[in-house]
């Protein structure tokens, strides 16, 4: 009988893109991937282990999938990742229920892990955390057929205090603009509309490998691509944004004007502990150069709270530095003290209710601020990617160039005449806190 996988994937986009080569690698193995955990007799749980959040999620959903070996239909399963990658030995000794693991460096060996959990040998692959992909490894996508991730670097050199990512996915390398290219033209031939391009430190791209900064020059060669509407930036470092990228995002229309740009905090004194590259008025002259060029463009940044050191009146200015700034999109995490860190070891850790209070008042902060910046789309004509339809309320939905992905808002479409995956220009005629909705133009 074949056996029948179920890859699930935990974490960020990056792990999405590992999960979508390991199904490649199991389909051209023989094996039939299924939807369902219930359906399957390999479960293959790709794993996140950036924060405690994450490890906890990680953890239950390994004995979640394990439940199902009381069936006796789910023959082994197989735990990779970055937890794996961190915690081999921890994870071997204490969890029997799983029967092998593979680390972020050595999943593309998966069909042979695989086998031998079947065989009852309890494989365990946990090498160096590098790996870098190409063109020569299937992969299955488990996004919509319209839009498509591409890793164009792994890893991360900058060593930020409160950051584990250096541990479980080894230095920063970049991929070749050639590589990538490749992968976007035969994404594209199969119907992606839309490409995020993905890193840890994107906009230190092809530093390692070329003689400089090469993102303005990979967001150009891609967007080349005929058939591609959209060419979206992902976590764009702010110690290495060129007056040259913001040149190539105002003047090449196929590239969003979306900037998902992490800045952590905007205190100096927090700013130095977690080792940020730096300080608040870089930061506020980066903003004001970016909306300047990029009237249109939508900012996402995400912040830290409760980082060690972090007083009342830190985090009061931090408030008020989201007022002043307005942010389109903000993520906001609680500070989690990840072993092997600098962080750890650093005073004035935070109490977890204070942490969680100061989260709270952040993000309502964050509300007002979207409710202020949507209205600016109101009477205005934009395209949108449509994604579904509604049948209960009769409209479509689907993003516009300003929103990511599962991260941020939808735009709520009447009239609408474009088929799913497909471009829908759209007059926005109400704005909410995260969404907006408007009338389909022919």
């Amino acid at each position: 009988m074949t056996e029948r996988v179920k890859v699930v994937t935990l974490g960020c986009e990056k792990n999405l893109v590992d999960s979508e080569i390991m199904s490649g690698l199991i389909h051209e193995r023989g094996y039939q991937l299924v939807d369902q955990a219930d359906d399957a007799t390999v479960i293959i749980v790709n794993t996140c282990g950036f924060i405690d959040a994450a490890k906890e999620e990680s953890v239950n959903t390994i004995l979640d999938m394990a439940e199902r070996k009381e069936t006796g239909r789910l023959k082994a399963l197989i735990v990779s990742g970055c937890l794996t990658q961190r915690y081999k030995k921890q994870l071997m000794d204490e969890m029997p229920e799983i029967d092998g693991i593979v680390g972020t460096g050595d999943f593309h060996h998966i069909n042979k892990i695989v086998d031998e959990a079947l065989r009852g040998k309890k494989p365990a692959m946990v090498g160096h955390p590098a790996f870098d992909y190409d063109l020569k490894l299937p992969r299955i996508m488990s996004t919509p057929r319209y839009t498509a991730y591409v890793k164009i670097a792994e890893g991360c050199d900058n060593a930020c205090t409160f950051c584990s990512i250096p541990i479980m996915r080894g230095k920063f390398r970049s991929r070749s603009i050639e590589s990538i290219v490749a992968e976007a033209e035969g994404l594209v031939a199969q119907g992606v509309k839309e490409i995020s391009l993905i890193a840890q430190d994107s906009t230190n791209y092809g530093t390692d490998i070329y003689d400089g900064f090469k993102l303005p020059e990979l967001l150009n060669r891609v967007s080349e691509i005929e058939g591609l509407e959209w060419v979206r930036l992902h976590y764009a470092y702010p110690g290495f944004f060129t007056d040259e990228l913001i040149e190539t995002i105002a003047s090449n229309p196929k590239v969003c004007n979306y900037i998902d740009m992490p800045l952590q905090h905007s205190e100096d004194t927090i700013l130095k502990r977690m080792r940020r590259p730096g300080r608040q008025r870089d930061v506020r002259e980066l903003v004001e150069k970016i909306r300047a060029r990029i009237p249109d463009v939508a900012l996402r940044t995400s912040m830290i709270v409760g980082f060690p050191g972090e007083t009342d009146e830190d985090f009061n200015r931090l408030c008020e530095f989201i007022r002043e700034l307005k942010f389109d999109r903000l993520g906001v995490f609680t500070y989690s003290a990840e072993e092997d860190t600098p962080a750890v070891r650093l005073p004035g850790q935070v109490p977890d209710d204070v942490k969680e209070w100061r989260a709270n008042t952040l993000m309502e902060i964050q509300r007002e601020s979207a409710k202020s910046n949507g209205g600016k789309y109101i009477g205005r004509e934009i395209n949108v990617l449509v994604e579904r339809y509604d049948g209960r309320s009769d409209v479509y939905i689907g993003r516009s160039e300003y929103d990511a992905p599962e991260i941020d808002g939808e735009v709520f479409i009447s009239n609408c005449s474009a088929s799913i995956g497909q471009m829908q220009k759209v007059r926005v005629t109400h704005a909410y806190e995260f969404d907006m909705s408007g009338e389909g133009l022919s």
